[in-house]
């Protein structure tokens, strides 16, 4: 209701004769108002390679609810007989990351692939716990894709289909783990559910080499840092100032802010986003510019 009222409010007037002149205008407000950051949890594609009807090979990060939507996409351009592979890097095993996986329709299609990474040796009990009674009525044995499970080694490069893969161990309940992707001359860091200490100056310098150079850096800004440093102290989230410094000191060029406070509504996220480019602004000295992006569902960006 606020967004429709905010809409007619900045018409101020307007007459619009047809419904393709309505949404010309909806498109020069803010995105606050005219979009929405989207609700959905985290599940994050990487395209190492366009997507075409000969494209079969996935890279995903964490499985979501987002994912399925983009089970659906993928359906939709190859046909529910095409074999696909799915590559997927887990950073940890909370609900919230995982949850989408029984709603991930080309799970249940015989010729897929799942190969499901992680760092943590129960990973594939987390996924059977969430199948079957009383949670679900499908079993995961009765899954028709082919799905391995892998165990990764903190702090080690894997070379997986092409791509160099290091996780890293971060401060969350439980553990998350960090990837950074490394494919041809490009880099991208998916570094979610993390806290980062101030006080621990060996490990942000840790993590900033994690962080060197990368293209896109997807990071955990979910608290404001009053909230991260107080309140909220040591319940394994961030903040966007201390992503923002991160990114800064690591020389990277593009910081996404990713897993929003669930509270915030969209001219929230939308005031955190000006307030980060408004502090890279002032703080920017010898660093070079760093572009900043708040997440939102659908959002896709080429390297």
């Amino acid at each position: 209701m606020n967004k429709v009222a905010a809409a007619l409010h900045a018409a101020n007037g307007r007459r619009f004769d047809n419904v393709e002149a309505a949404r010309s205008y909806a498109t020069t407000l803010p995105f606050a108002i005219s979009g929405t950051f989207g609700g959905h949890s985290s599940c994050v594609e990487l395209e190492i390679t366009p997507p075409s009807a000969a494209s079969h090979e996935y890279f995903l990060c964490d499985l979501g609810s987002g994912v399925r939507p983009f089970g659906s996409q993928v359906i939709a351009r190859h046909g529910v007989h095409a074999p696909n592979t799915f590559h997927v890097f887990i950073s940890h095993m909370h609900w919230d990351h995982i949850m989408g996986f029984p709603l991930f329709a080309p799970s249940y299609l015989p010729g897929n692939e799942l190969r499901i990474y992680g760092c943590h040796r129960d990973l594939e009990a987390a996924f059977r716990r969430q199948h079957g009674s009383p949670s679900f009525p499908v079993e995961f044995d009765q899954l028709g894709a082919s799905i391995k499970f892998f165990t990764l080694t903190p702090d080690t490069t894997h070379h997986i289909a092409g791509v160099n893969v290091t996780p890293i161990l971060q401060l969350h309940a439980g553990d998350s783990y960090g990837y950074r992707f490394e494919y041809n001359d490009k880099i991208v860091v998916y570094s979610t559910d993390s806290e980062h200490k101030l006080n621990a100056p060996a490990a942000t310098e840790r993590f900033v080499d994690f962080l060197r150079d990368a293209d896109l850096v997807i990071f955990d800004a979910m608290y404001s840092l009053a909230d991260a440093v107080s309140v909220k102290e040591d319940w394994g989230h961030s903040s966007n100032v201390v992503g923002v410094e991160l990114c800064q000191l690591a020389g990277a060029k593009h910081l996404v802010l990713f897993h929003h406070e669930p509270i915030f509504d969209d001219a929230r996220i939308a005031a955190v986003e000006a307030e980060s480019r408004r502090f890279e602004t002032i703080t920017r000295r010898v660093y070079r510019a760093l572009e900043i992006t708040a997440a939102y569902d659908g959002l896709e960006m080429e390297l």
